[in-house]
């Protein structure tokens, strides 16, 4: 039942986000590191994997490869959190404070291993 509500939880988190990547594209271009190319594509690529992988963790039969490509993407996006914390770039309207930047960093991790919890 609590891997379940878990599941649940963390699914709609990608949901959310996933979605907002593709309604508020500006939020996430200004994260992408400036050595990357394509910006946009990546900003549409990440929503979509987000999406695609938050979807999966509730379908028993795609969850663990879901679950894999969630941990994939939250390892690829981890330079822009970096990027974001280094160069001190505000993120929305809400906890645009340094330390709220740096504590995401090692979230990563939380969120790596809650996605292999559920899965």
């Amino acid at each position: 039942m609590i891997r379940t509500s878990a599941r649940w939880i963390i699914a709609v988190l990608f949901l959310f986000t996933g979605f907002s990547h593709f309604l508020k594209p500006d939020l996430f271009l200004k994260i992408v590191p400036p050595m990357l190319s394509f910006p946009l594509a990546l900003v549409y690529i990440s929503g979509f994997l987000e999406l695609t992988g938050a979807m999966g963790l509730l379908i028993p039969r795609f969850r663990k490869i879901a679950a894999y490509g969630l941990v994939a993407l939250l390892v690829a996006v981890l330079p822009a959190n970096i990027y974001m914390a280094m160069a001190h770039i505000p993120f929305g309207n809400f906890m645009d404070q340094p330390l709220y930047h740096w504590i995401r960093i090692p979230f990563q991790g939380v969120l790596i291993a809650w996605v292999l919890w559920v899965s």
